[in-house]
């Protein structure tokens, strides 16, 4: 018996007669993009009428399709658009629109660009609402572009998701507005679910049954405390991104029996004049460095402290560890990724105690090449903690003091040079809290030759570290970063074309290459905006135990060693060093060389969801200390152009905020994406990125975070540049009400 396959069915513009030829790579994307299921090499044939003389040239298309990325195999002999999403798949919930409807995003997403925005039907009657961070098995339906309709099939238990948010009273219980920008709908609390909460409390919460359309109701289950408090703010955040704070009594008691290391098989150390150099407000120090000069070359120790002669493979201290995969730092507090008795106590590396590290010798020439490397587990006594603008005062006042430190540090330097590396110059923004827990100050950190000497350090050890354990044939956790994606790369090509700037192909494209480009514009007023478009062109860097080399540092090999108190994967190069060179019996483990695929996706997602709420944290630090000067004139620099508005940071601070459309001047405003300007045509005025422009701070809100600027006063008119393909999208500036971002 034959099977018959369900055929696609084509469209009317398909079903026309067509020339007796192949058709275009154009014509066969379209009809991948528009085609309803999965459809086979028959019905492409069919659709196009093509002979079976032209149908190996058509295999040829649908190869080089495939080769760049434009289309995938679905089956055999059957393809697909490239991210197109199957008719059920895992979704997560990332927003909650006005309606108080969920919006959603895959959980897997491979595809190169960003992932599709699922906007989810409202539950059935009597189901609990779609919650932030819930997941789901959903049926999904493409609507358009990038854009399809979800249907809840089925509820991933434990996956539920809450709602962090500002609790205000009413007079039949309360009504919470989200903490998250993305967050737009409101949910109401029922007298009996509010746990007692005050006004304006921040509190977490989880959706309750109730109606398919209308306010969503929610029950509080966590009150974290007043809005007002300024040490609220990171407490926000942490609860939003679902940090875990509190560790389980087996970790804690774990931790609290620890001991010191004895010598024993380990080398002494004790003797090396060893140093730590960290921040004026690091609360834990995990490496240490040494350099002295030898014929020819330097001599460099790093030690690192021994946090796997603590942290048992499968213990309740590693469980907690590897769950958290990274320690998360806010201007108020650390979440470590290990209990304080090891992450301050035993583990840190404080002056004139003894602690036990992995540490790793290394020899250069004076040009930085490296020229061997050696692996030993040993007892150290650090001689002394010094901050980063201590060790460079010092050196300044009497270059003899850290010689040797600086000595070796230039010629890695110079090593780099050779290299081509891509440095970023984006000052990170530190924000200074006082006594009472207000924000006294935000400033840029400074970045000193002694920041570059710790970084040149830990990079050549993390390098010899993958090494070695390639040498000893063992699974390495590198650290990987892919190279820029073709969509970033034309993104990044047509802003810096706006500059007549140039960049080379992508597959030509080196590290050197945007690094040069940084060097051209570096003390202009276009470098900050610059560098900020060159990082978001940038893939992210991820964990993984399939080695792709790492594109910023225009490095083959690369794996994080030197923090395995605030890094999981740290934790994990060393018990593989641990295991390889028979260093002890606290080494790798089969089990986890088997997790290691899912562990280093876990340690990416960990990192990212970190950063993420570090990022959340300052922003709404800087709208609380924005708060009392709301109405004040800044001076800023526009760092988006878009159909809505402007974004614009402040100069002074580093704040982002936004200017709509309705608080820019009566005009017929025309978006041009290809020059990034918003152009009036009857005042000639031009909005473009990097211009300088004086704000108005007309609100401020510390619980989300946004700042809402209005322009103080119109910049100086000039002749708008016509596109070159003549289109451009025409958006007329109105007063009427619009919603306020938050």
């Amino acid at each position: 018996m034959k099977t018959r396959h369900k055929q696609t069915k084509p469209n009317a513009t398909e079903t026309k007669t067509r020339p007796q030829a192949i058709p275009s790579r154009d014509a066969v994307k379209q009809f991948l993009a528009e085609a309803e299921g999965v459809p086979h090499f028959r019905d492409i044939v069919r659709a196009f009428s093509v002979p079976p003389e032209k149908r190996k040239a058509l295999r040829g298309i649908m190869k080089s399709l495939e080769a760049e990325g434009h289309a995938e195999h679905a089956g055999r002999k059957r393809y697909t658009e490239t991210g197109r999403l199957p008719e059920s798949a895992l979704v997560e919930v990332t927003g909650i629109d006005r309606d108080g409807e969920a919006i959603a995003k895959p959980v897997v997403w491979d595809t190169p660009g960003r992932a599709p925005v699922i906007f989810m039907q409202p539950e059935r009657k009597g189901s609990a609402a779609l919650a932030p961070g819930a997941r789901v098995l959903a049926q999904l339906k493409r609507i358009g572009p990038d854009k399809y309709e979800g249907r809840t099939l089925k509820r991933v238990a434990g996956q539920s998701g809450s709602i962090v948010g500002l609790f205000h009273n009413t007079p039949h219980g309360g009504r919470i507005e989200p903490t998250d920008r993305r967050q737009k709908g409101e949910w109401i609390v029922p007298a009996s679910e509010t746990m007692g909460a005050h006004d304006a409390e921040i509190v977490r919460a989880e959706p309750l049954p109730g109606k398919p359309f209308g306010p969503k109701p929610a029950r509080v289950t966590e009150r974290l405390g007043n809005a007002g408090d300024a040490r609220s703010v990171s407490l926000i955040a942490i609860a939003q991104h679902g940090i875990p704070m509190d560790f389980s009594e087996a970790a804690i008691k774990d931790a609290k029996k620890a001991k010191p290391v004895a010598l024993g098989k380990r080398a002494d150390l004790r003797e090396v004049p060893l140093i730590t150099i960290d921040g004026a407000d690091a609360r834990d120090f995990d490496d240490a460095v040494f350099a002295t000069p030898e014929p020819h070359g330097y001599r460099l120790i790093v030690a690192i402290a021994d946090v796997a002669h603590y942290v048992k493979p499968g213990a309740p201290l590693d469980r907690e560890a590897r769950m958290r995969g990274n320690s998360c730092y806010f201007p108020d507090r650390v979440v470590p990724m290990l209990p304080e008795e090891l992450s301050n106590g035993l583990c840190s590396l404080k002056p004139g105690e003894e602690r036990g590290c992995l540490y790793v010798e290394m020899h250069i020439d004076v040009h930085g090449n490296k020229l061997r490397h050696a692996f030993g587990r040993g007892l150290m006594r650090s001689v002394a903690r010094k901050t980063y603008e201590e060790v460079q005062r010092e050196f300044e006042e009497n270059p003899e003091t850290h010689a040797h430190l600086y000595a070796a540090y230039h010629a890695l330097s110079e090593a780099r040079e050779r290299r081509g590396t891509l440095d970023l110059d984006l000052p990170e923004r530190k924000v200074s809290l006082g006594d009472d827990g207000q924000v006294q100050n935000v400033a840029p950190r400074p970045r000193l030759a002694a920041h570059r000497l710790i970084e040149e350090f830990m990079i050549l050890a993390n390098v010899c570290a993958a090494e070695e354990l390639e040498r000893l044939k063992l699974p390495c956790m590198y650290r990987v970063h892919a190279p820029p994606t073709p969509e970033k790369l034309d993104n990044l090509r047509s802003f810096l074309a706006t500059m007549d700037i140039s960049l080379k192909p992508g597959d030509q494209l080196h590290p050197r290459d945007l690094d040069g480009i940084l060097k051209l514009v570096a003390g202009t007023p276009s470098s900050t905006l610059v560098n900020e478009t060159i990082l978001r062109s940038q893939s992210q860097a991820e964990y993984s135990p399939e080695n792709i080399g790492h594109f910023g540092l225009a490095l083959n090999r690369y794996a994080h060693f030197t923090s395995p108190i605030r890094r999981y994967a740290d934790l994990l190069v060393h018990r593989a060093l641990i295991k390889g060179l028979k260093l002890g019996r606290d080494g790798l483990i089969d089990e986890e060389i088997f997790a290691f695929a899912d562990t280093g996706e876990h340690l990416t997602a960990t990192e990212r969801r970190a950063t993420l709420a570090e990022r959340d944290s300052t922003d709404r630090y800087l709208a609380l200390y924005l708060q009392h000067r709301v109405g004040e004139l800044f001076q800023a620099r526009i760092s988006g152009v878009t159909k809505f508005g402007l974004f614009a940071t402040l100069t002074e601070n580093g704040a982002s905020g936004f200017l709509s459309m309705a608080s820019l001047p009566d005009d017929h405003w025309v978006f041009d994406d290809r020059t990034q300007t918003l152009s009036g045509r009857r005042s000639r005025t031009v909005f473009s990125l990097a211009q300088e422009i004086e704000v108005r701070l007309n609100e401020a809100h510390p619980v989300t975070g946004g700042l809402r600027l209005g322009l103080a006063g119109m910049p100086g008119t000039i002749a708008a540049k016509p596109r070159k393909d003549g289109r451009a999208k025409h958006f007329k500036a109105t007063r009427a009400k619009q919603k306020r971002p938050r």
